[in-house]
């Protein structure tokens, strides 16, 4: 069973979001929020909803070893859920709430895979930082974001502001698009079909972990 004792995902992002206002210059923020505005009126990167076929993929984990999507749904459901990198704190949060609950999501007889653009290295990297227990897997160049239209591409002007805070896009997705995925999370039936789809322009707002589990459990 999940534990109730543990904090809503939301509450800690929203306490992320606080800490960033209160620590980051006023440009910084204003950058931030016209890009995420932006993207939301430009309607791209909206995703597959539910009811489409997913596309099927293979793709390396954080230890090198090729994962297909089919096979591990031939196991059980899918989560499937994509973050932008090892860099963005809003993603460590959201993958360190779904580790809390990955016996429940087990006992659903379901599997959760994490996909980002960065390479396998940082997967690595990200995956024992966080002492993650699932496939951490490595979308190099978004082609598998691509097939499920999550990509868009950062404004120019914030790439300086992302290398200012360490972010530097092109060393952990080893070159230079600037192409990042939107955050989104999918559940997958065994059949293939995605069932439950939740993507959203603002990289700071990201579906309850908990609810993804009662969904699969309402499958």
């Amino acid at each position: 069973m999940a534990n109730s004792q543990n904090p809503k995902l939301k509450d800690e992002l929203e306490a992320m979001t606080k800490h960033g206002i209160e620590v980051l210059p006023k440009e910084v923020i204003e950058a931030f929020e016209q890009s995420i505005q932006g993207l939301r009126d430009s309607g791209i990167a909206k995703g597959l909803v539910v009811g489409a076929k997913a596309p099927d993929f293979t793709l390396d984990n954080q230890t090198g070893k090729s994962i297909t999507l089919s096979e591990e749904n031939a196991k059980g459901p899918v989560i499937l859920t994509f973050y932008r990198g090892e860099w963005c704190p809003f993603c460590n949060l959201e993958l360190r709430a779904y580790q809390r609950i990955m016996d429940s999501i087990h006992e659903a007889d379901a599997q959760l895979l994490a996909i980002s653009p960065q390479t396998p290295d940082h997967s690595l990297n990200f995956q024992e930082k966080n002492e993650l227990s699932f496939h951490v897997l490595s979308d190099l160049r978004n082609q598998i974001a691509e097939k499920y239209q999550l990509i868009f591409k950062l404004p120019d002007n914030l790439h300086e502001i992302y290398r200012s805070l360490g972010f530097a896009l092109e060393e952990f997705n080893g070159n230079d698009s600037w192409e990042l995925p939107v955050p989104a999370t999918y559940v997958i039936d065994k059949q293939g079909i995605i069932r439950m789809a939740s993507v959203n322009p603002d990289y700071r707002t990201r579906m309850e972990p908990v609810e993804v589990l009662n969904f699969l459990r309402s499958l």
